[in-house]
């Protein structure tokens, strides 16, 4: 059994957009990047998905001399979960390496074929060959859980959303944190296997995208609201929720009012923002 030396969880969130980026007066405080969160447990970094934010990560991660690896794990790979990776500065140093996790995709793609389809002609001029650092891929089984080492345990659990995505437990130091982004729900029943997935975890990100009185209208599209995840919250009897995947037409004070109301309801729930960080 590992031995945690160092207990410190901490939550970074570096895009939290959903759909694609959006840039405007009226869309600062809250952030412009799509979706990418980081997690550090103890001296191991852990990074879910690879949306614009992702570059950013990549930025600082240059900064920290001591760290030269980092585990990615994708929910899957519409384009605002993936745009960041071509531009992902650490790939392409050979003193760094990464291992790169995927759920499954229908069978349709691996997680190596993600990278290879990103980066080929005429889409992007740079193939995956020009990255040095030494990368590992592998694909994750429906609801398997892994074994990360250093005292880190990562439960998976399909999600709701057109193609299929995968839905991220972390736990470390006796602590937890769940990544639940790109999920649908039903407004006749609650999500059992969701409930039960999010049970007494810490801290939970979820797909925000709409509001109850706009769900109706986009119920289709494979997003969840922010009332549903005070409800998920309760339920599970999790600690907190942060909503994340804000739709581009949200702007900072539609965000304000919600992020308000969330702490209302829970002082430990809220809207996540670029560079937002929370420990455990």
């Amino acid at each position: 059994m590992s031995t945690i030396t160092n207990s410190i969880f901490k939550i970074k969130f570096w895009g939290t957009r959903g759909t694609r980026q959006v840039h405007s007066l009226d869309h600062t405080k809250f952030g412009s990047n799509t979706i990418c969160v980081e997690v550090q447990c103890g001296e191991r970094v852990l990074v879910f998905d690879a949306g614009s934010g992702i570059v950013n990560f990549g930025v600082d991660f240059d900064k920290r001399p001591s760290v030269q690896n980092f585990d990615l794990f994708l929910s899957h790979a519409h384009y605002d979960h993936v745009e960041g990776i071509p531009h992902l500065s650490p790939l392409y140093q050979k003193q760094n390496s990464a291992t790169i996790w995927s759920g499954a995709l229908k069978g349709i793609v691996t997680c190596h074929e993600i990278f290879d389809f990103l980066m080929m002609q005429p889409y992007f001029p740079v193939k995956v060959e020009k990255f040095e650092a030494d990368i590992k891929y592998n694909d994750i089984a429906d609801f398997e859980s892994l074994n990360l080492g250093d005292g880190i345990r990562i439960h998976t659990t399909r999600l709701k959303h057109p193609g299929g995505a995968t839905g991220y437990r972390v736990e470390y130091a006796g602590k937890s944190f769940a990544f639940i982004t790109d999920c649908a729900h039903s407004t006749n029943a609650q999500d059992d296997q969701l409930v039960a997935f999010l049970k007494d975890v810490d801290l939970f990100a979820y797909d925000c995208s709409y509001t109850d009185e706009e769900f109706e209208k986009y119920s289709t599209y494979g997003h969840s609201t922010w009332q549903e995840a005070l409800k998920l919250r309760s339920a599970a009897n999790a600690g907190g929720v942060y909503a994340i995947h804000h739709m581009p037409f949200r702007n900072d004070d539609e965000l304000e009012r919600i992020h308000k109301d969330m702490k209302t309801e829970n002082a430990n729930s809220g809207v996540a923002y670029d560079t937002k960080t929370v420990k455990l």
